[in-house]
């Protein structure tokens, strides 16, 4: 068994996607491993992480649309408001998406659908330094 591991830092200017899907694929190309389970951490609990289509750009208004909707800032019922109006918001759109993502590698390299991207999902307004896990385990 071969392991390797690698943080990527992803700078948000706010809420929204922002596709990290090339950095995996450097990050497989560097390792010695070719076929194993790569997994995806997201160390923050106000953003989260998503597999997601990369072709056409409505997905992801669509998408951000429906998460402003289904939890917008400044509800009432908030009591955790120390960090701001979208903090606690942003918190309930992690905890209903992900922060760990596995996908298998076969061949050096993640297998993902035509269209799929990794995606960071960040959920607060202000821009974030956020950092991603990548772990690879498997043969060589």
């Amino acid at each position: 068994m071969q392991q390797s591991s690698e943080i990527l830092e992803i700078t948000t200017r706010g809420q929204g996607l922002y596709e990290f899907t090339p950095d995996i694929g450097r990050f497989m190309a560097s390792n010695p491993v070719r076929d194993g389970l790569l997994t995806v951490y997201c160390r923050h609990t106000s953003c989260s992480l998503l597999i997601q289509e990369n072709a056409d750009p409505d997905v992801q208004t669509d998408l951000r649309s429906f998460f402003a909707r289904l939890v917008p800032p400044g509800m009432d019922w908030v009591v955790h408001t120390t960090e701001g109006p979208d903090d606690m918001p942003a918190h309930i759109k992690s905890a209903l998406t992900q922060t760990s993502i596995s996908i298998p590698v076969i061949d050096g390299r993640p297998v993902l659908g035509t269209w799929q991207g990794l995606y960071l999902f960040e959920h607060r307004n202000a821009p974030h330094r956020r950092q991603i896990v990548m772990h690879v385990l498997g043969e060589g």
